[in-house]
């Protein structure tokens, strides 16, 4: 189990340092689980160990959320105060995000149909 938390803080360490050195726009955590991912992919598949401790930490996620939640109640008055740009930015970006997903689909839906019809 040691061993898998130490692969998986090396690949977020990574991760971080190519986002800070080359100043990235995508977070360390996100690079170094592409870093992950290419590496388990490159060896064909996921470890025992690395699976079982990967299922630990999943099975009990919640607990990182602990600290956002703390950090909301702390910045409440803020929220309060940003009440509107927070909830036009969130709607807005829920309808962006089904308007795109819906026309993915649509896209890939005649794409299909198209090579059935050949």
């Amino acid at each position: 189990m040691l061993g898998s938390l130490t692969i998986l803080l090396l690949c977020q360490l990574a991760g971080e340092l190519i986002a800070l050195a080359l100043k990235l726009p995508v977070p360390g955590p996100v690079i170094g689980m592409l870093l992950l991912f290419i590496g388990l992919a490159v060896r064909g598949g996921v470890p025992r160990g690395l699976h079982d401790t990967a299922g630990g930490l999943l099975r009990h996620l919640s607990l990182l959320f602990v600290p956002a939640g703390t950090g909301v109640v702390v910045h409440l008055g803020l929220l309060g105060n940003e009440a509107m740009p927070i909830a036009v930015s969130l709607i807005g970006s829920t309808v962006l995000a089904i308007a795109v997903t819906a026309w993915i689909m649509a896209a890939l839906l005649r794409r299909a149909g198209g090579e059935d019809r050949a």
